[in-house]
């Protein structure tokens, strides 16, 4: 999603020229170009899926849009394991509409995932939750903080459900390095992404994501964190960012890679 704009083809095409050999995928772009497409696309060009984004939004009240959900979720692991990575990110979703009951809606996740891990795990597929900065809680994501993913993945096996730690939505937490180094420990961390925090932020927050060193985060810092924690995985780096997207999309690809290098590798 940070180089949205480049085709699949280009996509792999701009990762081999710069010696990236791992790429995290999106759904919708993967359904856009053909599932099994995208699948011999990677294969061939020598790129290691690491996550699928994303599965998720398990909050709804009303059975038929929870039936659909479910439904949606299922395809996503196949999906997942099609593109052989292991991993499907979870954004959890809002509270339904007219509820205020965060409780209740972490409970329905809850339960999704006693239903959803053992699938997931059939199909050798794991589920990441991720939490979300708290300004999201109302209408994506009513996991807000590591702890509260953790204290629903703890309830699974963590070979079935961890969580996604992503610099963007836990940054400002100072519990999180704590939380951290909880899910290292029961081996729950099951991607790490990167995004800075840039301020004034946009109207519309969705598209923030300020580019590897432009903001606020020390990145290197929280790399730390997650390695200390003994996390040996992929490091991804996820931008929603509409100034990127307007732009040349190898030459951002680019730029991301040398930012990486420069704020990220110790």
């Amino acid at each position: 999603m940070t180089v949205r704009q480049l085709s699949m083809p280009e996509l792999a095409d701009a990762c081999g020229q710069l010696g990236i050999t791992h790429v995290g995928l999106w759904r919708e772009p993967v359904q856009a170009y053909g599932l099994q497409a995208t699948a011999e696309l990677v294969r061939d060009a020598g790129l290691t899926v690491t996550t699928l984004c994303r599965g998720g939004f398990l909050t709804a009240i009303d059975p038929k849009e929870r039936a659909g959900a479910m439904e949606d979720n299922r395809r996503a692991v196949d999906e997942a394991a099609t593109l052989g990575t292991s991993v499907l990110v979870l954004v959890s979703g809002g509270l339904p509409t007219g509820s205020r009951d965060l409780h209740g809606a972490r409970e329905r996740i809850a339960d999704a995932l006693g239903e959803l891990g053992p699938y997931a795990e059939e199909r050798g597929v794991k589920l990441a939750i991720e939490p979300l900065h708290p300004m999201y809680a109302s209408d994506r994501c009513v996991v807000s903080t590591l702890a509260q993913a953790l204290d629903l993945a703890e309830r699974f096996p963590a070979r079935q459900v961890g969580v996604a730690v992503d610099t963007y939505h836990v940054w400002w937490d100072d519990t999180a390095p704590a939380q951290i180094a909880r899910a290292g420990a029961a081996g729950r961390i099951h991607t790490f992404q990167l995004a800075d925090w840039t301020t004034p932020l946009p109207q519309g927050v969705l598209t923030g994501r300020g580019q590897l060193g432009d903001g606020a985060v020390d990145l290197r810092e929280w790399q730390g964190y997650v390695e200390a924690a003994g996390y040996t995985g992929a490091i991804e780096v996820e931008l929603f960012n509409d100034g990127l997207w307007a732009r040349d999309g190898r030459e951002v690809l680019a730029e991301t890679a040398g930012r990486f290098l420069e704020h990220v590798v110790r």
